[in-house]
């Protein structure tokens, strides 16, 4: 079995219905999972907050390593998968990449879940 292709979150709009209005198909589901998949790691939520809350909204690697605890290889690996998620933009400067924050690439993925109104028996 292969992995399903990594679609950016800001092109799911266009593959995904949204999950309140109607079941998504199975290559849709597959898509929104890699999407998801992207996010769905302690490191990579806190690079995102980290980046966010960085001083004008952007950060190098260099910001990042010691406050995560991790390698700079292993902080970079994360980096890229942000990157080709959709969440994260990158800038080369010289030797050093500036990362930040996507607008509204985490907004997306809210919209894609939609707004699921529990049932009684759910409330």
């Amino acid at each position: 079995m292969t992995s399903p292709t990594l679609i950016p979150v800001r092109d799911l709009a266009a593959c995904c219905s949204p999950m309140a209005g109607e079941p998504i198909g199975a290559e849709s589901a597959a898509q929104f999972a890699a999407v998801l998949k992207a996010l769905a790691d302690p490191a990579r939520l806190r690079i995102l907050s980290m980046v966010a809350a960085h001083v004008d909204g952007e950060a190098c690697v260099c910001d990042l390593t010691a406050p995560l605890g991790l390698q700079q290889s292993t902080v970079s690996h994360h980096l890229r998968i942000l990157v080709d998620a959709g969440f994260l933009s990158r800038s080369q400067r010289g030797t050093w990449a500036y990362y930040r924050l996507i607008p509204r690439s985490l907004g997306a993925v809210t919209a894609l879940l939609g707004t699921l109104d529990p049932g009684p028996d759910e409330r």
